[in-house]
């Protein structure tokens, strides 16, 4: 048996400008992401032989005949994937069982086993964190090290890509921070890119050093929804990412604060006013020197030098939204 356990990071993003919408139904993006410490656990086991067992879920609930068997795939390689949450899908309807799946049909080809991959849950659930896609890449990087599969983050990444636009970014920042990854040196890790393409085209780029404060309103959001329900005509505020980029690399809180603009908002403050209602919060409280949306929402984020007036802000906002964290930018 062997075992590994990764940290998935949650993203924010500094700044997302949607360019068009291309024939395969992604829209191109150019945007910029940093990793913060706020993560779910992963855990991945490879256990090897017939013995291993291939019933998928809780024993207990098996009936042990052929229609009992479950998750097991043509190459005789099982998945057992659980979570700490009850309503989290444990099959194909999650993508960390599908990057799990992709990976089997790869390179799975004269194995035999299984692979008992549980997450604990602590980034929230569809919030424009991209803790799904985080968990994903960690179940990439998990096969890839069990395997000894010696796969480079490139080859991730094309994986990745595959499975979901935010899984490239995740897979390379989880190679700069779990230093239990061969990949850690590699010259694609890092926690913080412009991003361009569908997300999938990454430039590593100076990390930002900041307080991260973190709210989501008890409401989930889809982010096709978001992405489908945007009118790019009616975008008049478009991010500067060069400027970003520069803020950034000279660590200008000016400049970084200047060019940090989100065009998912046009749509999802217009459609969840609660939304709206928290980035007010979070401006009133003072000391952030940006408050943004991340991703397509609902999770609002303020930055802080101080981390101090942080926690201040955070005691605030906690009474407000539960899921309410306060972290560092990595």
């Amino acid at each position: 048996m062997k075992e590994l356990i990764l940290k998935a990071y949650a993203k924010i993003n500094l700044s997302i400008d949607v360019l068009g919408k291309l024939p395969s139904g992604y829209h191109e993006v150019l945007m910029v992401m940093e990793q913060v410490d706020l993560y779910d656990t992963v855990k991945i086991i490879w256990q090897e032989g017939l013995e291993a067992g291939s019933i998928k879920g809780n024993p207990k609930d098996a009936s042990g005949d052929a229609e009992g068997v479950a998750g097991r795939l043509d190459d005789d390689v099982a998945i057992n994937l659980s979570t700490s949450l009850s309503y989290l899908p444990d099959d194909q309807g999650n993508i960390a069982y599908r990057a799990a799946e992709r990976m089997i049909r790869e390179y799975g080809k004269g194995r035999i086993g299984t692979f008992q991959i549980h997450i604990d849950k602590r980034i929230p659930v569809a919030a424009g964190l991209a803790g799904g896609s985080a968990n994903c890449a960690a179940v990439l990087h998990g096969v890839n090290q069990l395997w000894n599969l010696g796969l480079d983050l490139k080859t991730l990444m094309r994986h990745g890509t595959a499975l979901g636009a935010d899984v490239p970014f995740c897979l390379a920042g989880q190679a700069a921070l779990n230093k239990n990854l061969y990949l850690h040196k590699d010259p694609l890790a890092g926690t913080c890119a412009a991003a361009s393409g569908i997300g999938e085209k990454l430039e590593q780029i100076s990390p930002m050093k900041a307080w991260v404060l973190l709210s989501k309103p008890s409401i989930s959001i889809s982010t096709a929804q978001v992405y489908g329900g945007l009118n790019l005509e009616e975008i008049e505020n478009r991010p500067n990412t060069v400027e970003l980029k520069a803020g950034l690399r000279e660590g200008n809180y000016y400049k970084i604060s200047k060019n940090m603009t989100n065009v998912l908002e046009n749509y999802s403050l217009k459609e969840y006013p609660v939304i709206v209602y928290t980035k007010n919060k979070m401006e009133q409280e003072g000391n952030a020197y940006k408050v943004l949306m991340s991703g397509s929402g609902p999770t609002v984020f303020g930055l802080y030098t101080s981390k101090r007036k942080g926690e201040a802000a955070y005691s605030k906002l906690r009474q407000l939204n539960q899921e309410t964290f306060f972290v560092k930018a990595l």
